[in-house]
């Protein structure tokens, strides 16, 4: 078993769910999180500030400032990892800084706690 760990953009997490959904996985967890990549600019804001727009010149002071996120965190079989790992690539990639991460880990045991079945039976 593997879990794979994607964060992405606030605005892809119903494409994704339903993404999921359609290549075979409904369970997962989504959690609300805050950060931020290593660049330290967002663009479109450089580019409003140019335009001469107040807000987006007042947040380029922001230096560090993080970016809501939404994280996905799936647990499958071996077997399905190359398949949500492209799924979520598929749906979440714009080409631009900013469309997320995805982490896969090993899972070592898991038991589903309502009929104590473990390992692939407890994601089954």
């Amino acid at each position: 078993m593997k879990e794979i760990i994607a964060v992405i953009r606030m605005n892809m997490v119903n494409k994704t769910k339903e993404a999921l959904a359609e290549a075979g996985v409904p369970a997962f967890f989504a959690l609300e999180a805050q950060g931020r990549g290593k660049g330290l600019i967002n663009s479109a804001l450089l580019k409003g500030a140019e335009k001469g727009y107040e807000e987006a010149a007042e947040l380029l002071g922001e230096k560090g400032r993080l970016y809501p996120k939404r994280v996905f965190s799936v647990v499958v079989t071996d077997d399905q990892v190359e398949d949500v790992v492209n799924t979520i690539m598929d749906v979440n990639k714009t080409g631009k800084p900013g469309d997320g991460k995805i982490f896969v880990s090993p899972v070592f045991d898991s038991v589903r706690v309502r009929t104590g079945e473990k390992g692939n039976k407890s994601i089954d």
